[in-house]
Order: C-alpha cells, then sequence, then structure tokens
C-alpha cells in the first residue's frame, strides 16, 4: 500500500473516535436534561399540590392521614405526647443548623400522628440536646399540613433512632416504620407539619419541597446547550483536521 495512504486511514479512525465520542456525550447530556426535565415537572405538581392545600382546612376526624392529599391542610384532634419525642437531625432553617421536632399526637380511633412542631437551633454540644418539653395539656385541636417525612438523597445520611437511649431520641432521616418501632405503637404514613400560628410550636415557615421547578428546567436546558456544543465542537475540528491535511 502506498505510504500516502497511511495518514489518511489514521486520520479516519482518529475522527471516527472523536466522532463516537462526541455522540456518547451528546447523548449522555440529553438524557441528563431529559432526568432534569421531568423533576421539573414533578415539582410543578408537587408545588401546585402545596398551593392548592393551603386553600382550605378540612376536618380529618377519625379518617387516615392518606385520606386526603399530600400538603393538604387539617383540623385534628388529640393528645399530644410529650414524653416520646424525636428529633430530626441535620434541618437547616435560614442558613443555621438545627433539628425538627416530632410528637406523637393519640387519636381515639386512628394511628398515632407525629406532629412536627417546627424547628429548633443546635446549641453547638451533641451531650446536650434542646428542650423541647411540652407539659400535658389534655386533649387538643391542631391545624397544619399532611406531608412525607424527608427523605435523605444518600443512604449514607439516614440513622435510625436507637433503641437504648432515652428520650427524646435523635434521628436522621429516619422511616415511619422505624419511628413506629421507637415508639412502640403504630404511626399514619404521613405526619403533620403544624401551622405556623397554632400553639405549642417552635420556628415554622413551611416551604414546598425541593428545588423551584424553573430551577430544574433550566438545569435540562444547559445539559441541552451541552450535548449541542459535544456535537458542534466535533464539526469545528473536523474541519480544523481537513484544512491541515490540505
Amino acid at each position: 500500500m502506498p505510504s500516502f495512504v497511511t495518514p489518511v486511514a489514521r486520520m479516519s479512525a482518529r475522527s471516527i473516535g472523536s466522532l463516537l465520542l462526541a455522540v456518547t456525550l451528546a447523548a449522555l447530556f440529553v438524557r441528563l436534561g431529559l432526568w432534569q426535565w421531568h423533576r421539573g415537572l414533578d415539582r410543578e405538581t408537587q408545588w401546585a399540590g402545596f398551593s392548592r392545600g393551603g386553600a382550605q382546612v378540612i376536618d380529618l376526624g377519625a379518617r387516615a392521614v392518606t385520606a386526603v392529599p399530600l400538603y393538604q391542610r387539617v383540623r385534628v384532634s388529640g393528645e399530644l405526647d410529650g414524653a416520646h419525642q424525636f428529633l430530626l437531625d441535620n434541618r437547616i432553617f435560614r442558613g443555621r443548623a438545627g433539628f425538627e421536632v416530632l410528637t406523637p399526637l393519640a387519636r381515639s380511633t386512628s394511628p398515632e400522628l407525629l406532629v412536627d412542631r417546627g424547628w429548633v437551633p443546635f446549641g453547638g454540644v451533641r451531650t446536650q440536646l434542646p428542650d423541647v418539653r411540652l407539659e400535658p395539656a389534655g386533649p387538643v385541636t391542631l391545624t397544619g399540613r399532611t406531608a412525607a417525612l424527608p427523605s435523605a438523597g444518600l443512604a449514607s445520611g439516614r440513622v435510625a433512632p436507637a433503641s437504648a437511649t432515652p428520650w427524646p431520641k435523635v434521628t436522621s432521616y429516619p422511616r415511619i416504620e422505624e419511628l413506629a418501632q421507637a415508639l412502640g405503637k403504630p404511626l399514619g404514613e404521613r405526619i403533620l407539619l403544624l401551622d405556623p400560628g397554632a400553639p405549642y410550636g417552635f420556628e415554622r415557615d413551611w416551604q414546598p419541597p425541593g428545588l423551584a421547578p424553573m430551577r430544574h428546567f433550566g438545569y435540562a436546558f444547559q445539559w441541552w446547550i451541552f450535548a449541542a456544543l459535544a456535537l458542534a465542537g466535533w464539526f469545528v475540528l473536523r474541519r480544523h483536521r481537513r484544512e491541515d491535511v490540505r
């Protein structure tokens, strides 16, 4: 084979390899963009539900907490169990670290409902927990939003409440089943975010979950721009190589 063919063949193989790399990167960026786009759509649904849920208060009565939509404001009666409370660790409020306080609400005919009474600051010493005592108040009627427990992005961030530790028990991103086991009683599948104006609470400023939908849509467009740049970059490099051969 004439020697002048070898550089051409080598350049062709290099070009094919770079094209495959560019197409692979573009496909990856498109997929990441679609993932962010669908997350944005999910967030839109959640945020719309959060907005609708605050329009009116529904009497929950004896119904299960799952009988009403997520984020629906409800009115519920029972007795708060101040002797058995959970402290959700690693909760940030206005840039400060602290805990959210979960207090069981004993209901007459339904599983107990965990009430998120709000946020308390971390005092700087792990051995000294914040004072979240709640004096017995008898039957109470509370209003708030139904919600799911906060979930961790990684399983390594989860810490179930330890059975041997005293109350209140510190936990991080637990499951309802783990809290029910520590409490020794069945619990409703959702919690109640106590209304900011309701009594028995701490710092509360409930917001829709996660990032704003437009943030996710913006990230989606960024990934798609990266996909276009990966292909455009290949065409530019290819043209420059052709000019070099000439």
